[in-house]
């Protein structure tokens, strides 16, 4: 069964966005447990905490269908290493954030080389900040999205992915977080029966599905392979509608949480309502 919702917002408390979720008609949702353009937030209050929870019950949402997403902020490859440091610390109370709150899974950008670094270089030094977070923390998985490879981004490439996942001291509590703009921006093709299953089957080869922790839906304005992060809402752009019809008839991508990050938020709920229509 899919599980659809969107990114939704948390102004005013965490404990509003299952709320906010609830009222788009959505089975799933993602947010930010603190502010993304911050690095330090107060701790979550208990109040805070158990009135998500009942929040999330209201709206009929199991804590395993909600995507936490982690600051904009951090970069777990960043060369300098006090900044590393710095970035780190911030992710492992990210981490925390998400036990407090009884969510299984956070989902993060890599990092990038910021042009100072091999690409093998830094993401031997993701890993590194992935695993110094796995000790130190409990219960929550590091869900880690591919990107479209804008700038020093790294991630858009599988192989970045099955590096992280491989060099993990913790396969139980990784996985990854496929964005459709970011695979299709990335050069990888799903408007086509033939390309979806070209990219999938390569995309399971290197990484596997059992692997796949969650999914971020969204068309793109940029052309194939433009290496370009810039989302358009479903049907609107350069991926087209079948490829998301494929993606809700594939039943490998099941039971995860599956968020619109679509550029119109007043039409989230159609758009939510299109999906669920494409099931067979």
């Amino acid at each position: 069964m899919k599980y659809i919702g969107a990114h939704v917002s948390a102004s005013g408390g965490v404990f509003n966005a299952p709320l906010n979720a609830k009222a788009i008609g959505a089975k799933a949702f993602a947010l930010f447990t603190k502010n993304q353009r911050q690095w330090v937030a107060k701790p979550l209050e208990k109040e805070t905490i158990n009135l998500f929870k009942k929040n999330l019950e209201i709206a009929e949402i199991l804590p395993k269908h909600v995507l936490a997403h982690d600051s904009y902020l951090i970069n777990l490859g960043h060369p300098e290493e006090e900044k590393r440091q710095k970035s780190l610390d911030a992710f492992i109370d990210e981490v925390q954030r998400c036990e407090q709150l009884g969510l299984d899974r956070l989902n993060f950008h890599p990092g990038s080389h910021l042009k100072q670094l091999s690409t093998e270089q830094c993401l031997e030094r993701i890993s590194q900040s992935m695993n110094e977070t796995l000790e130190k923390t409990k219960d929550v998985s590091l869900v880690i999205e591919n990107t479209a490879g804008q700038g020093s981004n790294l991630g858009f490439d599988f192989t970045h992915l099955g590096y992280l996942i491989d060099n993990s001291i913790d396969k139980s509590r990784v996985g990854v977080c496929i964005d459709t703009c970011h695979m299709f921006t990335a050069g990888y093709d799903i408007r086509t029966r033939e390309a979806y299953d070209k990219t999938w089957n390569e995309f399971d080869d290197i990484i596997g599905f059992e692997y796949l922790k969650g999914m971020h839906l969204n068309d793109s304005k940029p052309e194939l392979g433009s290496r370009v992060d810039r989302h358009d809402s479903l049907g609107k752009g350069k991926i087209g509608l079948d490829a998301f019809d494929l993606i809700m008839n594939d039943d490998r991508i099941d039971d995860i949480p599956m968020v619109l990050e679509t550029i119109d938020d007043s039409i989230w709920a159609e758009e939510i309502k299109l999906l669920y229509s494409f099931v067979k």
